[in-house]
């Protein structure tokens, strides 16, 4: 168990730098049981990938199992409001009812659909950076990495401008439910959070039923097909799940990506010389430091894995920033390197719930990088940013630069 002293999600320390922590998990095995989350831990790369493919496993079991069947405990009914927003919602539902809604919403996010988003993410990109530098500087976080992506997925979803400010304290508020065996207040925070995003989504869905717009809430409801149609909570559901799910990764990979370059000049010179590589530093940012640590799944039918033999009713913990530190996979892990082609990082997850939005996140993240390497060529922190204290969803709790 000493390998675990070293591994500890709530220690500023770890959470502060996990990698090598990672490096003795992979060491020391391929699946490991971690009881203070009564979670298998499993690190590296071939087995996370596998996994996230491995329909015995799922993000639910209430589809197949109550929860007396599958020896767990129901959710404390004052929790039920969180529990109602996120359960309808495709990323915490299996199939059929994952597939029908999964469909229909990816509609809106065909390669044709994303493509026709460029010069509006462009435009805002260049907007929001010109800001910045006529400021001579701010709080990257607040300034750049958070306003492009909320404005991007509000704006699909037809949320006007002046509706907006709540939206990015809502999503941190019920995110924190995904961390590692969240406290109560933190709960009664999500809980608050879900109350007031579904009252609002469900007066904006009411309003849309009366006068249709060109947005994604409006196609939503005007879905005739009867094996497409979403109930009122599928819609309520999608429609937080798409804005929580549409800026959150994108948001910390920013702020993660950017003190990483601020922490390399050699790296980041070569980006300001050739702004080629745009393209690749995204992916490879997403993997050097990566916005999602660990996905849960449920083990529905048992697994074996290196003769460890996982039951049904036990939680699985992917690692997702060992997974994409692991040296089995990617030459010199632990060095960023903005060229490296060979990058299967699996930072949006893979299988069934592969990231709808990964398209898009890759646009916005392309776009605010060029913008602020053309517009901001000088630009540099001006103190050691803090690290939120979450250990699932890695970011920061700022990032001041001045240009």
């Amino acid at each position: 168990m000493a390998v675990f002293d070293s591994f500890d999600p709530w220690d500023p320390a770890f959470v502060a730098d996990p990698y090598p922590a990672y490096a003795e998990l992979r060491a020391r095995g391929r699946v490991l049981y971690y009881e203070p989350s009564d979670q298998w831990l499993v690190p590296h790369h071939a087995d996370v990938s596998a996994l996230l493919r491995d329909r015995r496993l799922g993000r639910t079991y209430v589809h197949r199992f109550t929860h007396e069947e599958f020896g767990r405990t129901p959710p404390p009914p004052e929790h039920e409001p969180f529990h109602t927003l996120n359960d309808h919602g495709m990323l915490d539902l299996e199939p059929p009812d994952h597939t029908r809604i999964r469909r229909l919403v990816s509609k809106a996010f065909t390669p044709r659909t994303v493509e026709r988003l460029k010069p509006y993410v462009r435009s805002l990109a260049e907007e929001l950076v010109g800001d910045l530098v006529a400021a001579g500087g701010g709080d990257l976080l607040t300034d750049v990495a958070e306003p492009l992506p909320v404005a991007v997925i509000a704006e699909m979803l037809g949320i006007p401008e002046s509706d907006r400010a709540p939206l990015r304290p809502w999503s941190a508020d019920i995110c924190g439910m995904y961390e590692l065996n969240p406290s109560e207040e933190t709960a009664a925070r999500a809980v608050r959070a879900s109350l007031e995003f579904s009252e609002y989504l469900r007066t904006l869905i009411a309003a849309r039923r009366k006068t249709p717009g060109d947005d994604l809430v409006s196609a939503l409801i005007a879905a005739h097909d009867e094996d497409d149609r979403l109930t009122e909570q599928e819609m309520v559901s999608t429609c937080a799940l798409l804005l929580n799910a549409g800026h959150e990764a994108t948001v910390n990979t920013t702020v993660n990506g950017w003190w990483a370059l601020f922490r390399d000049p050699a790296q980041l010179a070569a980006l300001r010389a050739d702004h080629s590589l745009v393209p690749t530093a995204v992916e490879e940012l997403m993997r050097y430091d990566t916005p999602l640590q660990l996905f849960e799944r449920w083990v529905l039918d048992e697994i074996e894995i290196d003769g460890t033999t996982i039951p049904r009713g036990a939680e699985v913990a992917m690692l997702f920033g060992s997974a994409n530190h692991d040296p089995a996979v990617f030459t010199a892990p632990d060095r960023l390197d903005l060229a490296r082609r060979d990058n299967p990082h699996i930072s949006f997850s893979a299988g069934i719930h592969y990231c709808i939005g990964a398209p898009l996140a890759r646009i916005e993240l392309a776009a605010s990088m060029t913008a602020l390497l053309e517009h901001a060529p000088t630009l540099r922190p001006t103190a050691e940013p803090e690290r939120t204290p979450n250990f699932v969803i890695r970011g920061l709790k700022g990032l001041a630069v001045e240009v």
